[in-house]
């Protein structure tokens, strides 16, 4: 079998799985199986399902839309073309055509007030149409995807941009091949190609590292127009590793830019810092002895992200930029360090604003211990099976598939009994399900990449304040939630029948379950999630409240307070958590026997605690070991050298490091040995690639 092959095998196996876990149509499992992989691309910042087929005649279709037209001026209509079969032909121009007719006739008829009357105003063709009339003034360029199992033909390079109604549209497709590419590349990423001849030209540079060192940096002076020209290329995916994207940094620096722009632009280089940037690789040529750079590879501007947004808006509004320009500091980092070394660069050029919780990427100790933890830790063995399964965390994208493909065919048969497909789950997952617990399913409903910022912040503050909170309990009740999480998807889809009316699925479960989990907590009570845990499955009696919140709470959702938005809108906001906080639901099952006090539910977590740091302490010790004595003996020398203070029992616990050969250090001194080289690297040491 090819490895193209194998993903399309794997593909198809992960949509049926996903739609008869969660009782959807294949289509709308391939969705959800895909939806994350668009987004995390940066080719988008959500997607939400919203199915509509017209009349075979009418040949109207639209699966899916994504951002909000009045804060991008971008509307984006998605379709689905599902084969589900492995001997479908490749995908044809002409097929192509006649896909993107589909979300135009769509728009077009969205546009028709009689049309919309004519939709039922439950249904998710009434809210997406309703929500395009009313945000039409906004749009100003249209962007179409599809999404398909099939390849794209070979001889279909491209699609040319067109007009709608004097808006701009841009075709996009997400076929198999680029599913591939995107889950299997190392960043989760398509390359970021920057010609600087498309973009005003070479732009002259300044080389700032010495010819022989370890990597290369230069200075550079942008003008306006190109920076603003690349921006509004690539946009948000220039940003993926600054980590102001996760703070969403609000303020009045954007009104000082403005105004610099617009009064003084000749003094934009002396008032504004300028931006700090990272590339895999750059070109550069010698033109009449002076170094011109010409290309770079994977640009990301790692500081300076409001100062690039500003430019591109200068630009769409209109504003004169030729007297703009802005400082640039490049770094080259290959393309192997860069998930380790961006992020630092990032953190490091952002120190003047403290960031802390939001250095967050997928080489944070939080998603290496979840990692560490999933690897080894198995689950109770389900009702009618002998074999124990683990939980797979994938902390980097494709690190399922990797294990995966290195295996022998016996080797593989072994690692799906123990790992199977459907307790896979992700850093968006975890954060879906922890949210939603956390009862913020108004955050959740702002899609997944917002949603994980948000919990990138609020746990990274909590790893920083009790990092041994972390625990193999912290770990096996996520799984719970996670198992809740995906069954009550199954509730609210099998409901079809009955009160559930399509549409706002994503919504209608996490508030469901945060309404239910604070109804409980308001008794001073909580789900025992060890015995979901146990179970690897919900009682029935859960089942059953959870079916009558989740009609609840969509009704609810169906209802936005009177002169509000749409439901969809409603959902994202506070003011709808608060309303249906104070709704009045009485149980209709008795769920006394799987709940707990707030007593025991405390002595968990501190019993999780002392666990953990013991476990911490070995891995101390073992990693003290791994470093040897002859480090431990460079890093005392370069904390006396580089004037780094030291208390008297740090200073004990390092020079005993340096005789470790002698005697080992205890898990206590350990643990204090490695706090020392975790600040010394803060304050510039480098010691060996250790765990």
């Amino acid at each position: 079998m090819t490895e193209d092959n194998q993903f399309a095998d794997i593909l198809r196996e992960d949509i049926k799985l996903l739609s008869e876990a969660n009782g959807t149509s294949m289509e709308e499992a391939f969705f959800a199986r895909a939806s994350d992989t668009i987004t995390g691309s940066g080719e988008i910042e959500a997607l939400e399902y919203f199915h509509h087929r017209g009349t075979p005649q009418s040949g109207i279709r639209v699966d899916g839309w994504g951002g909000d037209p009045r804060k991008s001026k971008q509307l984006t209509l998605l379709v689905i073309d599902h084969a589900d079969d492995p001997q479908a032909p490749t995908l044809t121009g002409t097929e192509l055509n006649s896909q993107f007719k589909r979300p135009l006739r769509f728009l077009k008829a969205a546009l028709d007030e009689d049309w919309r009357n004519r939709l039922e105003e439950t249904s998710p063709g009434f809210e997406l149409a309703d929500m395009i009339a009313a945000r039409w003034s906004s749009v100003k360029k249209i962007r179409l995807l599809l999404l398909t199992d099939r390849r794209l033909s070979s001889r279909v390079d491209g699609r040319d941009m067109t007009e709608f109604m004097e808006r701009a549209v841009s075709y996009s497709v997400w076929d198999v091949t680029r599913l591939e590419r995107i889950e299997s590349s190392a960043l989760g990423r398509e390359d970021i190609i920057v010609n600087f001849e498309q973009h005003g030209g070479a732009i002259p540079v300044l080389p700032a590292h010495m010819p022989d060192s370890p990597y290369e940096a230069y200075l550079a002076a942008l003008p306006g127009p190109v920076l603003a020209s690349i921006y509004d290329r690539w946009e948000a995916r220039l940003l993926e590793q600054n980590v102001r994207v996760f703070l969403q940094a609000r303020g009045n620096v954007n009104k000082g830019i403005k105004k610099t722009i617009e009064e003084d632009p000749s003094m934009f280089f002396a008032y504004n810092n300028g931006i700090t940037a990272t590339a895999e690789a750059v070109e550069i040529e010698n033109r009449d002895g002076v170094p011109m750079m010409t290309r770079l590879t994977n640009l990301q501007i790692v500081n300076g992200g409001q100062t690039s947004a500003s430019i591109h808006s200068a630009l769409r509004d209109g504003k004169d930029l030729s007297k703009t320009f802005i400082q640039m500091k490049l770094s080259i980092v290959d393309a192997e360090k860069a998930e380790k070394i961006v992020p630092d660069i990032s953190r490091y050029a952002n120190s003047q604003n403290r960031i802390a919780a939001a250095d967050f990427f997928s080489n944070h100790p939080f998603h290496v211990r979840m990692e560490e933890i999933s690897r080894r830790l198995y689950a109770p063995a389900k009702d009618g099976n002998f074999t124990q399964s683990r939980w797979f965390y994938e902390r980097a994208r494709g690190q399922f598939a990797d294990r995966r493909s290195n295996l022998t065919a016996a080797q593989r048969r072994k690692f799906d009994l123990e790992h199977p497909r459907t307790q896979l789950f992700t850093k968006t997952d975890l954060a879906k399900a922890e949210m939603t617990w956390r009862g913020r399913p108004e955050i959740v409903s702002l899609g997944a990449q917002k949603n994980f910022a948000n919990f990138a912040h609020v746990i990274g503050k909590e790893w920083d304040k009790r990092e041994e909170g972390f625990s193999e309990e912290w770990f096996r009740n996520a799984i719970s939630k996670l198992i809740i999480f995906r069954r009550t998807e199954k509730i609210v889809s099998d409901a079809a029948s009955s009160w559930y009316t399509g549409g706002l699925r994503a919504n209608t479960v996490c508030y469901a379950i945060s309404k239910l989990v604070h109804d409980i907590s308001e008794k001073g009570q909580s789900i025992d999630l060890r015995l979901i845990w146990n179970n690897q499955a919900l009682p029935e009696q859960l089942v059953d409240v959870l079916d009558q919140y989740g009609e609840a709470m969509h009704l609810h959702l169906l209802s936005p307070q009177a002169g509000g938005s749409n439901p969809t809108e409603w959902a994202k906001k506070k003011a709808c958590v608060e309303a249906a906080r104070v709704m009045e639901l009485e149980l209709r099952s008795d769920l006394s026997q799987i709940l707990i006090g707030s007593a025991e539910r405390r002595e968990r977590v501190t019993e999780g605690r002392r666990d953990q740091r013991v476990v911490s302490g070995i891995q101390a010790q073992a990693a003290v070991a791994e470093m040897g004595s002859g480090e431990w003996a460079r890093l005392r020398d370069w904390v006396r050298d580089s004037g780094m203070r030291l208390s008297h029992s740090e200073d004990g616990v390092l020079e005993a490091a340096t005789h470790i050969r002698l005697r080992p250090l205890s898990e206590a001194q350990s643990i204090k040995a490695m706090a020392v080289l975790e600040r010394a690297r803060g304050e510039g040491f480098r010691p060996p690639n250790v765990r």
